[in-house]
């Protein structure tokens, strides 16, 4: 038994208490591990995907919270600051991240490994009003290309995270790149029940350039005639976009289920012929239960909405 005086042995543990607080990431006071390796990933899309190929080797930090517009999420100073200390940054590049690209940068410019994946995958270019010839950063509605991302993200983090195991890495890239390969062949299964002359898209704005590709649709136009949703649409644009609209008969409007529809509604309302709005999840994850919380779940989803909203009669 300690003879100390209660008060002394009370100074002494408070002490030590604060002490062990202080120091516990650096000296394991409490037992806890040493500082795992971290990923940060920019968007939630890739943040799923990546977190896919990582697996229990690291801790994967992802900045874009569910339902957020990738072309305007910002991050706070704190994740700032871990963009700039991570073992590898993920990116998907290409303009996307409007807000967040200087901290990668940043990043890059200390050393840090980064990894921009859409410039990757052999990306498109625009085709279409102002947009035309610039790099289309929305590589993910191909899954053809985000199989490609898949191993392409395997290599890097087997390449530049210490402490992983190689091995495992290699080996669960591949497993979940058989299954985005599977939903791409169901994907198509699907929408080959639309009738060719049906495969038309009007979208909020230009986001499924690489799904138009590989799908073979024709994307007639957009709410929004740009790549970013900070754009806004003049009167002009709106007026083109009812006549082709009638022009083509378009069956349906798809519009992004994190913004708001009101335009593409005005849309409905202006033309002559009858059209649905329907949403699709296209740049963003859900939360859990909300529809598209991974990346195979957006897909699904959002081919069903587009066989439902195209091929009925």
């Amino acid at each position: 038994m300690s003879t100390e005086p209660p008060d002394r042995r009370s100074t002494a543990a408070g002490v030590l208490l604060l002490v062990c607080v202080m120091l516990a990431g650096l000296t394991g006071c409490f037992g806890t591990k040493e500082g795992r390796p971290t990923v940060v990933v920019t968007t939630n899309i890739l943040g799923d995907v990546t977190r896919k190929v990582v697996g229990d080797e690291a801790d994967v930090k992802v900045l874009m919270k569910p339902n957020a517009d990738p072309h305007s999420f910002g991050v706070s100073a704190a994740e700032a600051a871990q963009i700039e200390s991570a073992d590898l940054v993920v990116y998907n590049g290409l303009g996307l991240e409007e807000n967040v690209l200087r901290h990668v940068q940043a990043a890059k410019e200390s050393d840090v490994p980064t990894l921009g994946v859409a410039d990757a995958v052999e990306p498109l270019a625009y085709r279409t009003d102002e947009t035309a010839g610039k790099p289309d950063p929305h590589f993910w509605t191909d899954p053809s290309r985000v199989r490609k991302a898949v191993g392409i993200i395997g290599t890097a983090v087997a390449e530049h995270v210490d402490g992983v195991d190689k091995g495992a890495v290699k080996a669960q890239a591949t497993s979940y790149g058989k299954k985005v390969g599977q939903l791409g062949a169901w994907m198509k299964q699907r929408f080959d029940t639309i009738p060719k002359n049906g495969r038309k898209l009007v979208t909020n704005h230009h986001v499924f350039g690489y799904l138009a590709r590989r799908f073979d649709f024709q994307v007639v136009g957009t709410v929004i005639p740009s790549g970013t949703t900070l754009a806004s649409p003049s009167a002009a644009d709106m007026k083109s976009l009812t006549t082709t609209i009638e022009k083509a008969g378009v069956k349906a409007i798809f519009v992004d289920s994190s913004q708001p529809d009101r335009l593409a509604r005005v849309l409905k309302k202006e033309s002559k012929v009858e059209v649905a709005v329907i949403p699709l999840f296209s740049e963003s994850l859900t939360e859990k239960g909300k529809g598209a919380a991974t990346y195979l779940q957006m897909m699904r989803s959002n081919t069903k909405a587009i066989v439902r909203g195209l091929a009925k009669p």
